[in-house]
């Protein structure tokens, strides 16, 4: 994102991360978007997780709740069980105020010894920039583990007309059963 800020010719750009897939109806993005107002600030799309799953995840800190938003009074990057403030996670649909350049310039390394998105954000929260999360309809899939790559296939391929009979083929070679 950082290499790509001096192509961003608006106030607001969409960041979409690869290792999350979404199915669904209407994409994320554009529910995103449809919802989006200026003043939202910045603005994620957010899941409930377990709690012993919010040290994989942006945790936010919500003050406020309406409809399919959230406003956040703080957000956390990957905190301990323990600590998290919700079970509200950011996933990879972001819309972002250009502003958010500013603070990642600082190249302050946070969780993981990496340049988190996450500390960005909860600088410009201190800088009275808010963050809105979105709950979009739909279903996510984290790319990044194993497990939900073979989700996502699985998902994707008993959803398309053309694909779902190999997909029985498989499943019925390997004496899976096959939910209808």
């Amino acid at each position: 994102m950082w290499c790509a800020r001096h192509y961003i010719q608006e106030d607001a750009f969409a960041l979409l991360l690869a290792d999350d897939l979404i199915q669904a109806t209407t994409p994320c993005l554009k529910q995103m978007v449809q919802a989006y107002s200026e003043e939202d600030g910045n603005m994620a799309a957010v899941i409930d997780v377990p709690k012993n799953e919010a040290n994989r995840y942006g945790v936010l800190d919500i003050s406020t709740q309406l409809g399919q938003k959230v406003r956040a009074k703080a957000v956390v990057e990957k905190p301990d069980e323990a600590v998290a403030p919700s079970s509200t996670a950011i996933i990879g649909r972001y819309i972002l105020r250009t502003s958010i350049f500013e603070p990642l310039g600082f190249k302050k390394q946070g969780a993981g010894g990496e340049i988190q998105l996450t500390d960005s954000l909860q600088t410009m929260l201190g800088a009275n920039v808010p963050l809105t999360g979105f709950r979009f309809q739909g279903d996510r899939y984290d790319c990044g583990t194993k497990v939900g790559w073979l989700q996502a296939n699985l998902a994707l391929a008993a959803a398309d007309p053309e694909l779902r009979p190999y997909l029985e083929s498989v499943m019925t070679t390997l004496k899976i059963p096959m939910a209808v």
